[in-house]
């Protein structure tokens, strides 16, 4: 407790640089979806290493989870360390309420499509060779994505967006929230 306090830990950052919206199909009431996913966390203490125990990062579209959770490998980060993650996430017959899957619909027609991606973790912070007892991590992330060239065709298949085809593509990168 004593060195915990004297060093006062300070929590990861992380970043979201890329989505990529491979594929999306809205069933009803289910969806489908794949994407790749680009995550920077940096750690900003001076002399605190952070374990990641446990890492599961999934999308969500209005609090509703779109993909299943991937579990990253566990590792180490060393002090003032900046590791990236790109894992492929991805749903199948995901199920939705009804009014999620209509509004998807509707904000792929429109061009604009508001999505979270979360991380869910546990952490420990290692001092030398203490090494504390392990925190909750939870990380969300928005991702907008908007109409433009150069993204990737959505929907038209059977299963898609009733035929109306939309190309969404990730507007910028963006800092998320951390908390423990």
């Amino acid at each position: 407790m004593v060195v915990y306090l004297a060093l006062r830990p300070t929590k990861p950052s992380f970043y979201l640089q890329d989505l990529q919206l491979h594929s999306i199909n809205l069933g009803d009431p289910s969806l489908s979806a794949t994407a790749q996913v680009t995550l920077a966390s940096r750690n900003p203490n001076d002399r605190v290493g952070i374990f990641y125990r446990r890492l599961d990062v999934f999308v969500t579209y209005r609090d509703e989870p779109v993909t299943v959770p991937i579990s990253l490998p566990p590792m180490y980060q060393g002090h003032r360390d900046v590791t990236i993650w790109s894992p492929v996430l991805s749903g199948e017959s995901v199920p939705v309420a009804g009014y999620v899957a209509e509004a998807m619909k509707q904000d792929i027609a429109s061009g604009y499509v508001s999505l979270q991606v979360k991380i869910d973790g546990r952490v420990k912070w290692k001092v030398g060779s203490w090494i504390s007892g392990s925190y909750h991590l939870f990380v969300s992330c928005p991702a907008m994505l908007a109409a433009g060239p150069g993204g990737m065709p959505l929907g038209g298949g059977p299963n898609g967006t009733g035929g109306a085809v939309a190309s969404l593509k990730f507007t910028q990168p963006t800092g998320c929230t951390v908390g423990t």
